[in-house]
């Protein structure tokens, strides 16, 4: 029986890679808006992030999400993804 391989990521934040399924994906879609991806289907530019303050912190602060969707995210995203750590 073949073994499924279980798809990673690269968080933004602490640069780990880890399951796909746990972390939170940011979205740049075609329209250009910067988006929070619960599905992790819809279509565009995603970045992924551990679900923890440390790495958003670290990614708010070295603008790392900036950096890999390659365009500017907006403090109420940042904000949308620190209520949901909660």
């Amino acid at each position: 029986m073949k073994k499924k391989k279980v798809p990673l990521r690269i968080c933004v934040g602490c640069q780990e890679p880890k399951n796909k399924k746990e972390m939170i994906r940011i979205v740049l879609t075609p329209e250009g808006n910067v988006e929070i991806d619960k599905t992790g289907k819809k279509s565009g530019r995603g970045a992924y992030i551990c679900a923890t303050n440390e790495c958003l912190e670290k990614a708010y602060k070295e603008h790392r999400l900036e950096r890999s969707l390659k365009t500017k995210v907006s403090d109420e995203i940042y904000e949308t993804l620190k209520q949901e750590l909660l």
